[in-house]
């Protein structure tokens, strides 16, 4: 319907006290619009709307439970107009207008007419501007009336077009360093009270002042409150948050976290944590100390602060220096304690995560409870999956030598293991897996678990659950395990022959059947059967195919060196001249364990083989000595065109160029080993 055909009719005396069927005969009056017959619909909205008005009455915007400072007096939007009148007063009546008019801006019916009249808006933004330092009560009162605006996004113009947020943040500032000022003062009077001679007067006067002191201090962190929270509510806007940090809000709300009220506390924490996820403000709070600051907020009794507090920690702990100050300030065996209560706990376990990145810190957590707690939970998780967080954490945890020992006291390890192949859990098998990466006593436990890894492998799937269960297997190099039986009992070699293919599995599950063929051949009845059952030419076809993939190449050079420890394999290595050719090819890798395992299975070849001993000894001389070898070809093929006279005379390198290869003479090189000098 169109504007033209509506007409707003403001009910400004409606009240407990009002008699609805007079109050609807005057509406049906003087309103043209509505017809006589439609009296009884108007009383009933009247009804309606005194409804809602009273239990508009227990949702007002409210920051705490507290009337508003100055008056108790009621409120009339009638007579707006007189209380921005005593704004012009004196201070005893400015507070009064301006908790008046606050008593109208928390009813959120109000909100739109306010908005309308700039007058009044304006006088109130005067005022703040001109007189926030005389009076706190005053302050608080003009700041929450623009609060009340804030919590509405179409009244944030009303914030902006005032510039009450860049002010209040003045305000922010201004009363923080009036705090100092006064706890410099009682500092002075507590020092000044011991050197006097009536120190018991002196003792009265600081504690009098103490008390005026923390009124004061009450009363500015309400102010501080509602200051925060309305910069806070209009922070929604990504450009408005960018001209606050230009303003240094990051330094206002850290200075702010020395406070002691939680009410304030929880806001702040709730703003720093908004603006956390920006890198730039996020190393602002790292340069003023913000993780030594919120430390001691770890232990406050207040849920909802301490919640908002992890999060925030979250959001710093993607930053490794700042991870490094949660660990010096003692934040480990904090956070670990909280494991145990649900609201914190994914919080908690993903600041745990984090800080179990770091290898210096892994070790740390072998002094708290944190293994244990862990492992209670893991094991006790209701579903088929345990929740992702801890799973992260305890894959991280078992990294570690000593955390993996305390995972397997006691029948830790058969527990683990029973769930994990239970519901085929691929996180929980790669946890597994990091535990038998360590050396000594908790590798032998798995000795039990053996056939049962292999049942799964030799199922044939190529799911991560099985993918973490060859790269088990892969870790188990135990000297009492019979390889070659498992090889054989299990039917494993068509398996891995068929995962060697290029393409045939995916990248991963391949590197991982590389890594166990590198375990098996250290066996050398199991190293025979590789090499009998042809998987020596996979690995070749397969390092052809993958040769840029530096991992897969490193893990099929060890099984090649592998294979040339053993008598009875290495002559099959050594004939298979693919093998030697791709490992002098590799011998000048960029990756520097690529270099070293070749340079040895090389080395291993050389004194089994004169002849490859003479191609790896000319490969090697060629290598160190290019530079000088290039400049003998160079100076051959000025000889060629006739040239000697261009290279001064003699020509370069000349003795030697009438001998059809200058490699052959092996009195040119001499050398043991990988070092060989031009003589």
């Amino acid at each position: 319907m169109g504007k033209e055909c509506q007409k707003i009719i403001r009910l400004k005396s409606l009240d407990d006290n009002t008699d609805i069927a007079a109050l609807a005969r005057e509406v049906v009056d003087k309103c043209k619009l509505i017809h006589p017959s439609k009296l009884s619909e108007v009383q009933h909205l009247i009804s309606y709307l005194l409804t809602r008005k009273e239990n508009v009455k227990d949702s007002h915007i409210s920051l705490d439970n507290s009337s508003p400072e100055g008056t108790t007096e009621q409120a009339n939007l009638n007579e707006l107009e007189s209380y921005m009148e005593m704004l012009y007063e004196e201070m005893p009546e400015k507070v009064r207008g301006a908790s008046l008019i606050l008593q109208l801006a928390r009813n959120p019916d109000y909100l739109e007419e306010l908005c309308q009249n700039e007058t009044v808006l304006g006088a109130l933004a005067r005022v703040l501007r001109e007189d926030w330092k005389k009076s706190l009560d005053l302050s608080y009162n003009i700041v929450y009336t623009f609060f009340c605006f804030s919590v509405f996004s179409n009244f944030h113009t009303v914030i902006s077009h005032f510039k009450i947020g860049s002010l209040c943040m003045d305000i922010i500032d201004g009363e923080l360093q009036r705090t100092d000022q006064y706890r410099d003062q009682l500092t002075k009077r507590k020092k000044g009270a011991d050197g006097m001679a009536d120190p018991a007067k002196l003792q009265q006067d600081y504690e009098r002042n103490l008390k005026k002191y923390q009124a004061v201090v009450a009363k500015q962190d309400q102010v501080l409150r509602v200051c925060t929270y309305l910069l806070l509510n209009i922070a929604e806007d990504v450009r408005v948050e960018e001209k606050m940090r230009r303003k240094n809000i990051v330094g206002l709300l850290v200075r702010m976290l020395e406070r002691e009220s939680t009410d304030l506390l929880l806001l702040v924490v709730s703003f720093l944590k908004k603006l956390s996820v920006y890198m730039e403000n996020k190393d602002d709070m790292g340069d003023l100390n913000i993780v030594e600051k919120v430390s001691r907020l770890i232990g406050t009794d207040n849920s909802d602060l301490l919640n908002v507090t992890v999060r925030l920690l979250l959001n710093l702990s993607f930053d490794a220096n700042l991870r490094t100050k949660m660990i010096k300030v003692g934040l480990l065996p904090k956070l670990v304690s909280l494991i145990g209560e649900e609201r914190h706990q994914q919080a908690v376990l993903a600041v745990l995560y984090h800080l179990s990145v770091d290898d210096k810190c892994k070790s740390m957590f072998t002094y708290t409870d944190c293994i244990p707690t862990v492992m209670k939970l893991v094991l006790s998780s209701p579903g088929p999956q345990v929740p992702l967080e801890l799973m992260a954490l305890a894959v991280n945890l078992a990294a570690n030598k000593r955390n993996a020992q305390l995972i397997c006291e006691g029948a830790g390890l058969k527990l683990l293991m029973k769930r994990a192949l239970k519901y085929r859990d691929p996180l929980l098998t790669k946890m597994i897996r990091n535990i038998a990466q360590h050396e000594g006593p908790t590798r032998e436990l798995f000795m039990d678990f053996v056939s049962e890894l292999c049942e799964v492998v030799s199922s044939g799937g190529s799911d991560e659950f099985t993918l973490e269960c060859v790269g088990v297997l892969g870790n188990l190099s135990l000297p009492d395990l019979d390889y070659c039986q498992l090889l054989t009992k299990y039917q494993l070699i068509d398996w891995i022959k068929n995962s060697l293919q290029p393409d045939a599995v995916e990248d991963d599950l391949a590197l991982e059947v590389v890594v166990l063929l590198g375990t098996v051949a250290g066996d050398q009845a199991a190293a025979e059967l590789i090499v009998e059952t042809g998987i020596l030419q996979a690995l070749v076809n397969l390092l052809n195919a993958k040769q840029e993939d530096d991992e897969v190449v490193l893990q099929i050079v060890y099984v090649f060196y592998q294979l040339t420890r053993h008598e009875s394999t290495r002559p099959q290595v050594i004939s298979t001249t693919e093998v030697p050719a791709y490992l002098i090819d590799l011998m000048h890798d960029k990756n520097t364990e690529i270099r070293r395992v070749c340079d040895t299975t090389l080395d291993i070849i050389a004194e089994n083989d004169e002849d490859w001993a003479t191609r790896i000894q000319c490969h090697k001389f060629r290598w160190y000595n290019s530079q000088w070898l290039d400049m003998v070809e160079e100076a051959e093929n000025i000889d060629t065109m006739g040239g000697e006279e261009m290279a001064g005379g003699e020509g370069l390198g000349h003795s030697f160029l009438h001998h059809s290869d200058v490699l052959d003479h092996q009195g040119m090189y001499s050398g043991k080993g990988d070092k060989y000098r031009l003589l």
